[in-house]
């Protein structure tokens, strides 16, 4: 089908920051137009029956730009593939997944990342933009060949969850971005202070006798990273922004015009530090989860626009490498499905409303990219989730069309199901 015709939808637009009835044509792979009524007059000769779908008055927003996921092709294939994450990400409302670098090998020349592309084409039915190592190996010694790789398709780089240790290799490294126009994604951390932590200290990180690391270490990171920024004047996002005592240091970095932005991931945003329970390795990830305070003064970043994108940080773990004591457990989660209806927890609690969701989840990411996406205008790519957001559902992480299965929602009583998902105006899922 080359064209549908929505009706009936409550469309949720982040741009306009509305939620409002209508409809919208989808054509060629855009959107090519939109509807202020729920049921427009387009004769059959333009728009024939079969390519009409009435929404039922659901929700029909712009499908998630997710940035951060880990897709272990090449090297291990066991995890996730791209053919799994494609499909766990339709199923989720994502449109578009922006992979790490974080493979073995490491996506760090032209030739990898071709055969990245290559399979990506092949086997997914979202879009897949891939990122590019910042180091070769990620090693953080010496830096990549920003340009060929550019040139082969990379939209940012990036050494994922390893901090570039060395200030004069980073030094170089973003001047050479800034040279080329790139975009740097960091993970904002001191390495010394958090190697081998496993939880945020505090009271119930000692009560566990878990190794534990200090919000301190994000926020020594950040600034490290800021005055890096400030030095050489390259496009920066930190990924994952999760503790109360980073926020100013990105404010500032925003109020002084740098050209900074910054992510969370939707665990730190509905999780604590208490959900680790009894050392339950499912809620091991990277950073640790914090406290509630912190959870609360992220969730206000976020509605505030001073944290910009909400992502999932799909890290796909095996069985063996999570039936581990919680210290040797392997770190992360997979979210690509359960991005939404965990997101939805969210507006259920008057925290976010939908557009400011949809403009961290989609809109704000798209414009990172510099992509069309994230819009519901004319003219626009026509990448939808249509969605539900009050049915109801417990989670069965076996369910998951992920190849690993490591949730730490299992059994979660939740509310949100994707309906339906669009990729360039084709739909690519349908519940």
């Amino acid at each position: 089908m080359t064209q549908h015709l929505i009706t009936n939808a409550r469309l949720v637009d982040p741009e306009a920051g509305t939620v409002s009835d209508g409809a919208l044509w989808l054509k060629d792979g855009k959107i090519a137009e939109r509807f202020d009524a729920p049921e427009p007059e387009i004769s059959l000769d333009r728009v024939p029956q079969q390519a009409r779908i009435d929404a039922g008055h659901k929700y029909l927003a712009p499908g998630i730009v997710d940035i951060g996921v880990q897709v272990c092709e090449p090297g291990e294939r066991h995890k996730e593939s791209y053919g799994s994450a494609g499909e766990a990400a339709a199923a989720g409302g994502v449109t578009t997944i922006v992979t790490r670098p974080d493979t073995n090998p490491a996506i760090d020349s032209p030739e990898v990342l071709e055969f990245i592309r290559r399979r990506a084409n092949e086997a997914a039915p979202v879009n897949v933009l891939p990122m590019a190592a910042l180091t070769k190996g990620r090693a953080g010694a010496e830096m990549t060949e920003f340009g060929f790789l550019l040139d082969a398709g990379a939209v940012a780089f990036s050494d994922g969850l390893r901090v570039v240790r060395d200030n004069k290799v980073l030094h170089r490294a973003m001047t050479y971005a800034r040279s080329l126009g790139a975009l740097v994604v960091a993970h904002p951390q001191d390495p010394a202070l958090s190697a081998g932590a496993s939880a945020t200290s505090g009271k119930f990180a000692s009560l566990r006798g878990l190794p534990a690391v200090s919000p301190m270490a994000e926020r020594m990171g950040l600034d490290r990273d800021i005055a890096l920024v400030e030095m050489t004047g390259v496009r920066y996002h930190a990924d994952q922004i999760t503790t109360a005592r980073a926020l100013p240091a990105l404010e500032r970095a925003k109020r002084n015009g740098f050209d900074v932005t910054a992510g969370t991931s939707i665990h730190h945003l509905t999780l604590n530090e208490l959900d680790v329970s009894d050392y339950r390795t499912f809620f091991k990830v990277t950073p640790p989860l914090r406290s509630e305070d912190d959870r609360q003064s992220v969730i206000e970043a976020v509605r505030s626009g001073l944290i910009d994108v909400i992502c999932t940080m799909h890290t796909p773990q095996d069985e063996e490498s999570k039936r581990l004591p919680f210290e040797e457990a392997a770190s992360g989660s997979v979210g690509l499905e359960t991005l939404l209806p965990v997101a939805m927890r969210l507006y259920h609690a008057d925290a976010l409303d939908l557009p400011t969701l949809f403009r961290a989840l989609s809109l704000n990411p798209a414009k990172r990219l510099g992509l069309g996406s994230g819009r519901l205008t004319k003219g626009a790519p026509g990448d939808l989730v249509l969605f539900d957001p009050d049915k109801p559902l417990v989670l069965d992480r076996f369910k998951l069309r992920s190849k690993s299965k490591n949730t730490p929602f299992d059994s979660a009583r939740l509310q949100g199901r994707v309906l339906a998902t669009f990729v360039g105006g084709a739909q690519v899922y349908a519940a």
